[in-house]
């Protein structure tokens, strides 16, 4: 298991060795022992799945504020999309910055999202499985979101929607800008 940094503080993308032979393949997805070792302390206490009928669903951006917030540990199990992470801890220096990550069930990538960060993802096929690990249970009072399309964050979807309207629900579609959202995470050294 490898654990490789972005330029974002605590957001990793993880690759796990897969073994495969004429029957089909084997991986370790999580080994909490292995994650400690690569400086990665979360006890998650809840799995998510969640599936996408239709390339263009664009879930996001999302988190749960403090004392609720989530760390995450997520990947997709069938089909592909494109993962997208905000740093939202106030007083980072990526405050605000974004990061995307290809993930699919041929890349087997999975990547560690740390407190403070908004999430969302973009599905790039029909039929999308994806799979999340938290380090803390949902509490519906402390979820929060941004606009996927917040202009100060500028996330790049145009070139990932390639001219098609994204497929959105009701509460993302009038999800509140980063300024005027209600996060309450700050950035600790």
């Amino acid at each position: 298991m490898k654990k490789i940094e972005t330029a974002i503080e605590g957001l990793y993308l993880i690759e796990s060795d897969c073994f495969g032979d004429n029957r089909g393949w084997f991986m370790e997805t999580f080994n909490e022992a292995k994650f400690q070792e690569m400086g990665i302390d979360a006890r998650f206490v809840q799995d998510n799945l969640s599936y996408s009928a239709q390339k263009g669903t664009l879930r996001g951006m999302h988190y749960q504020r403090a004392p609720y917030s989530q760390a995450k540990l997520v990947r997709c199990i069938r089909g592909a999309i494109v993962d997208v992470v905000v740093d939202i801890r106030k007083g980072s220096p990526t405050y605000g910055k974004w990061e995307s990550f290809d993930l699919s069930e041929e890349n087997k990538k999975m990547l560690f999202i740390p407190k403070g960060m908004a999430h969302g993802f973009l599905t790039i096929t029909d039929e999308v499985l994806f799979q999340y690990k938290c380090d803390e249970l949902y509490n519906k009072e402390s979820e929060g979101g941004i606009r996927y399309d917040d202009p100060t964050i500028n996330i790049d979807w145009g070139s990932l929607l390639n001219g098609i309207e994204p497929v959105l629900s009701e509460k993302d579609k009038v999800a509140p800008t980063l300024e005027e959202c209600n996060a309450n995470f700050n950035y600790e050294e």
